[in-house]
């Protein structure tokens, strides 16, 4: 197959996650910190020339809606930057839809700046962020991650448009689980409302603290993710699995953005290794990772 390019999407866990009252404009701000992990979709670009700002997408592994995240992005791209032909989009789907782990975000984000090179549009800041804004929130993130093959963190704020990028560690090695469970963000919103309501009562930390809490040992983390007790309700597999991961040792445990993908932290490549050997005989989607 011909292509006019490649590139990879990471995926992405959240370490802690903050939720805030709906705000006037119906989003709900955010405290987070993003970090992405060595897990990816792969996308192949194929440009057709046939005109009409039309994006095609062939999707293996799993069944995406006609309109997803990369039509809209492609057409966002479109009207921003004036192009006007096809595209056709192979999509290699390896991150789980409805776990959390920003897959269609991160798809997105990767098609944007693969776009931009192939048409040599030197899209600015500000248009990128434009595009990004009519897609989805975290799609602000993983427009930050210029080499995906290397990690990238940031202090998110905001709805996901504040993106502080900090130094990601290094350090860390993941055990990551995928419960049969999906989770869509419209629903995982409405039962953190419901959850919260009306006694919403968050003291608001900086990025700076936030970040400083990041460095300390991760043993000491009190990272706490509003999405969990009222998802874990409602799923209890999703707790089965944070529990499973304690107790294979992980130093930290918890549910990634809204859900229901959960992870486990591990001091040693070890001690990861071992939780996984024996995670993965009861979870049929169990991952491990760590940036070198």
């Amino acid at each position: 197959m011909l292509c006019d390019v490649r590139v990879l999407a990471p995926a992405k866990i959240n370490i802690g996650l903050r939720v805030m009252p709906a705000r006037a404009d119906g989003y709900h701000g955010i405290e987070s910190i993003f970090q992405t992990i060595p897990f990816y979709d792969k996308l192949a670009l194929q440009r057709i020339g046939d005109s009409g700002s039309k994006c095609h997408v062939v999707c293996n592994g799993m069944i995406l809606p006609e309109r997803n995240t990369l039509t809209s992005a492609y057409e966002v791209f479109c009207e921003v930057t004036g192009v006007s032909e096809s595209l056709k989009v192979y999509l290699e789907k390896n991150i789980p839809s409805g776990a959390g782990l920003g897959g269609g975000s991160s798809d997105a984000a990767s098609l944007i700046n693969a776009l931009d090179a192939v048409y040599g549009t030197n899209l600015s800041l500000n248009q990128k962020h434009y595009i990004a804004s009519k897609v989805g929130s975290d799609v602000f993130f993983f427009m930050g991650c210029s080499d995906v093959t290397n990690p990238f963190a940031a202090v998110v704020g905001g709805r996901g448009e504040v993106v502080n990028s900090i130094i990601p560690r290094r350090d860390l090695f993941y055990v990551l689980i995928c419960p049969d469970v999906h989770s869509s963000t419209a629903e995982a919103y409405r039962l953190v409302d419901q959850w919260y309501e009306p006694n919403w009562d968050w003291n608001s930390y900086s990025a700076e603290q936030l970040e400083s809490v990041y460095n300390n040992p991760v043993e000491t983390w009190g990272f706490v993710n509003s999405f969990t007790a009222p998802l874990v309700q409602h799923y209890p597999l999703i707790g089965e699995g944070l529990q499973d991961l304690k107790d294979v040792g992980a130093s930290f445990a918890q549910m990634s953005g809204s859900g229901s993908a959960v992870f486990g932290i591990f001091s040693t490549k070890d001690s990861a290794a071992c939780a996984f050997l024996k995670l993965r005989k009861k979870w049929k989607q169990c991952y491990t990772f760590a940036f070198s």
